[in-house]
């Protein structure tokens, strides 16, 4: 895939811990910058902190002591700040987190409508295109126990598309799926990037972080071990904790 033209810094991560009360560090001195357009994977073992990392980023989760920005608001205490993050940073989980009792295109059309003040005309005319765009249009008047988990996890990412985020995480959102559905999920996520979305993704595709990211960052006990492009991470680590986590991945 073609590499992007990359914009000026659109999140900035200075310094940042995060403890939990159980006592665990998941985030330690946690310092990174990432462009417009980049699409970076963060990759390391369980525990890394890599999901806190990503919560932190867009309000979900306090964290300690340090400072991030994200498209020059400071992610502080003003629910203002908050507020506008919210809308700003879209997000996809493992688990769908569809609402079970609406139909596809009422799960997409919602946050629209509350968050982004449309009328239910304008949010159905953005839902069903972004359906369209994911590869599920006929599904709209569907609830989502009749859909498959790849099918689920289409609608969730066109529900956060359907805020017009200027940043896309990813935490592990092929993971709960069967091996025949991760691919489908996969190339709307490669779709995005040809597309020039900014993008941070923890992921254990690996196929997809070569072929798709620009940068990668392996994480270890909520520190960055190593960071670099996708050939220098994966063809030629430097650390011995990368070596030997990429050797039994690869």
């Amino acid at each position: 895939m073609p590499r992007r033209t990359l914009g000026d810094y659109i999140i900035e991560v200075e310094g940042v811990y995060k403890t939990f009360p159980s006592g665990v560090q998941a985030l330690h001195d946690f310092s990174t910058k990432i462009r417009r357009r980049e699409v970076v994977v963060i990759i390391g073992p369980s525990g890394a902190g890599k999901s806190t990392l990503l919560r932190c980023l867009n309000g979900l989760e306090d964290f300690d002591k340090g400072t991030i920005t994200i498209d020059s608001i400071p992610l502080d205490e003003d629910k203002e700040h908050r507020l506008e993050i919210r809308k700003e940073v879209g997000m996809v989980f493992q688990s769908f987190n569809l609402f079970p009792h609406l139909t596809v295109l009422e799960n997409v059309n919602l946050a629209q409508v509350l968050v982004r003040n449309k009328s239910r005309e304008q949010a159905t005319e953005t839902s069903m295109s972004l359906l369209e765009k994911v590869g599920i249009p006929e599904k709209a008047n569907f609830y989502p126990g009749q859909l498959s988990g790849g099918q689920q996890q289409r609608v969730a990412i066109a529900r956060a598309l359907a805020m017009v985020p200027k940043v896309m995480l990813f935490d592990e959102a092929t993971s709960a799926l069967d091996p025949e559905m991760i691919g489908e999920v996969l190339e709307v996520m490669k779709t995005l990037a040809r597309e020039g979305m900014t993008m941070v993704v923890v992921t254990h595709e690996m196929g997809f972080a070569r072929e798709v990211g620009d940068r990668v960052i392996f994480m270890d006990e909520g520190r960055i071990v190593e960071e670099g492009s996708v050939e220098k991470i994966f063809v030629d680590p430097q650390e011995e904790r990368t070596k030997q986590f990429i050797s039994q991945i690869l």
